[in-house]
């Protein structure tokens, strides 16, 4: 890839890859929306370099960012994950992780599957991602009012840990906002796949 990323991309090589194949990607695919709300919820008082590290060991231990396998963690799973050193050990997290898939599950059932819970999570950005136009001088926010919305919405709908910031975070990352540098040639590659990016109508 060409230089001038994003400047947080060059951390490290681990950043420099999540940068280069995920964030601002468009994301068509709910499991994986729900993998970055795990992540995104755990980010909370660190800088995200300390949770991506640990990344495959959440995979492991939160039954592969499963929702239906997560739902059915109790207190005893919660305890053994908090003597676990692999993942970040937080009691408030890990219950809002098994909440959390409590509540999607929810969501998804209420809205008709998968498709329904793309579009509920694109609804808050118009139904399409948007292309911020990102520079120097007018860098990404730690929210907007689309992730307060967003948060909002989804507190009322029984989820935890899901601020405006940590919203705003997921959607960055998920793509329903391409917040790459106006220089960086990832911004070019994102808008080129939010321009084909639909979602199949419903049966």
């Amino acid at each position: 890839m060409a230089a001038n990323p994003c400047p947080w991309a060059d951390l490290n090589p681990q950043m420099r890859a999540f940068h280069d194949h995920e964030w601002g990607e468009p994301v068509a695919d709910a499991g994986i929306l729900f993998e970055y709300l795990v992540l995104h919820s755990f980010q909370i008082g660190f800088d995200f370099p300390v949770v991506l590290k640990r990344r495959e060991a959440f995979r492991e231990l939160l039954a592969n960012f499963e929702p239906e396998r997560l739902a059915r963690f109790g207190p005893d799973d919660v305890e053994e994950l908090l003597h676990n050193p692999r993942i970040l050990r937080n009691r408030r997290k890990l219950e809002a992780t098994v909440q959390n898939a409590r509540a999607w599950l929810q969501l998804r059932q209420e809205l008709g599957g998968d498709l329904g819970l793309l579009r509920f999570f694109y609804g808050f950005v118009g139904g399409q991602p948007l292309d911020n136009q990102r520079t120097a001088a007018n860098p990404p926010p730690l929210s907007t009012p689309a992730s307060e919305a967003l948060s909002k919405e989804l507190k009322r709908r029984g989820f935890m840990m899901t601020g405006p910031a940590t919203c705003y975070n997921l959607m960055q990352t998920a793509g329903l906002v391409n917040d790459h540098l106006l220089s960086c040639p990832r911004h070019a590659e994102c808008r080129q796949l939010a321009a084909t990016f639909g979602l199949a109508p419903g049966t």
